[in-house]
């Protein structure tokens, strides 16, 4: 058994940001990570992160490398690639879990798994996530170069798609079969300029071109869909923490230093929260290592 102060499961921008705070305080972290970012998509397609003071316009995956370098000049802290599994509390109250063989106890964790995210069943759309299919518009809108955007219904939550991106540039919205906007949501959708299609989609072409099964073709510059996201890990599960149904799918409940219903456990990022980006993630796991940190002195 690998005994451990603290440990941060997931080494993505929560994890490295939680780990930090930490490591400056001096106290000894070990952080387990699987190498499966939930922006990794971006990388692959070339891509850029928008939108994070400082680091605007650079690939996601150059960040959190640096990140992690400059993590790892700490002296006290440990990086161990692989994913957490069999985790339970202890009947002294510490947190024990598994990585492949290695059984590791830890008077503390941090849970920054993130979330993956589940597409809408469009032919094509997939193979374009993060490249030109995305569902931030914070993120991704200033892109769309004022063009024409695409939105894909896959919940009732394309209605604040249809009514936020207007600001980016021209939308049009898909419905799909999705869901049917009443009276009032589609008068709203109309005030602000975006168009409504109800034609069923046959696939995605090309950059971003919606073939609709009528045999039209509707060229955008970009799409945006609305994910169901699915936790990452089942650790918060398996730990008993206590979780809230979002508009996007379960998230971790935490109080404000990310503290969950699990005592000496906190959980931060894409897992913690009901919608995040970058920044928030970030955010989320400095408060997540100070409440950590902070419930260790007592």
């Amino acid at each position: 058994m690998k005994n451990i102060d603290f440990a941060v499961i997931g080494g993505s921008y929560a994890g490295l940001a939680a780990a930090l705070q930490l490591a400056r305080a001096r106290r000894q972290v070990l952080v387990v990570d699987a190498g499966q970012r939930r922006n990794r998509f971006v990388d692959a397609a070339g891509g850029t992160s928008h939108g994070y003071l400082s680091q605007d316009g650079r690939a996601p995956g150059e960040i959190a490398a640096d990140a992690r370098e400059q993590l790892m000049h700490y002296p006290t802290v440990e990086w161990l690639h692989g994913s957490a599994e069999d985790a339970r509390v202890a009947s002294d109250g510490r947190l024990e879990f598994r990585v492949g063989t290695t059984a590791i106890s830890a008077k503390r964790l941090i849970i920054a798994t993130g979330v993956r995210d589940e597409l809408p069943p469009v032919p094509g759309l997939a193979e374009r996530w993060g490249r030109s299919a995305f569902h931030c518009p914070y993120c991704h809108g200033y892109e769309m170069d004022a063009g024409r955007i695409g939105i894909i219904a896959a919940s009732p939550l394309a209605q604040h798609h249809a009514l936020m991106l207007p600001d980016w540039g021209s939308p049009t919205l898909f419905l799909n079969g999705a869901y049917t906007p009443n009276a009032e949501e589609l008068a709203a959708i109309t005030r602000r300029g975006t168009q409504v299609e109800t034609v069923l989609i046959a696939r995605i072409d090309g950059v971003a071109d919606v073939v609709l099964q009528d045999g039209r073709t509707l060229t955008m510059n970009g799409l945006f869909t609305q994910p169901r996201t699915l936790m990452s890990s089942p650790i918060a599960e398996q730990l008993g923490c206590a979780r809230e149904d979002g508009p996007m799918g379960l998230f971790i409940k935490v109080d404000e230093g990310k503290a969950t219903s699990v005592a000496n456990v906190f959980a931060c990022g894409d897992a913690a929260r009901a919608a995040g980006n970058v920044t928030l993630a970030v955010a989320d796991g400095a408060m997540a290592g100070f409440g950590a940190h902070r419930g260790s002195m007592g």
